[in-house]
């Protein structure tokens, strides 16, 4: 028996102690790399959002109902919100759409898409819903729209 041990240490052993050294250098390397993440672990990243003043707003919107020329604003107001042609531009310039498609192309995209962004004006489309969108054979991105 120590005849073929010392046989097979002697024909292997070159090759054993290649396989054992880089068995114990993987070890070590793995263990300096988690004791490393573990001093250089951060504090997490919290992004803080400012709460809005619901009940502030609700009292501010009463009170310039009752000024005298609050009526016609309000009145402004209630108007339907379908009633307003989806291609139709705003005052500043920009359209308020819930999906924007390009007349060059047959996807729709959100408007805050950097795709979207990208169309020119004159060939923008704007829809209401993925369903408009939809019935007039546009479908949509796949980077955009999920």
């Amino acid at each position: 028996m120590r005849a073929k041990l010392k046989d097979f240490w002697g024909k292997y052993e070159y090759k054993i102690i290649l396989v054992a050294g880089f068995v114990l250098a993987s070890v070590i390397s793995f263990e300096a790399g988690v004791l490393k993440g573990a001093e250089m672990r951060q504090k997490p990243i919290i992004i803080e959002k400012p709460a809005e003043n619901v009940a502030g707003a609700a009292v501010d919107n009463s009170a310039s109902q009752n000024a005298p020329g609050a009526q016609n604003s309000a009145q402004e107001e209630k108007k339907d919100p379908n009633d307003i042609n989806p291609t139709q531009t705003m005052p500043d310039g920009r359209q308020d759409c819930a999906f924007i498609g390009s007349k060059n192309s047959n996807k729709y995209h959100l408007p805050t898409c950097r795709y979207a962004k990208n169309i020119n004006p004159e060939n923008r489309i704007c829809f209401s819903s993925q369903d408009d969108a939809k019935a007039k054979g546009y479908l949509p991105d796949k980077n955009c729209v999920k």
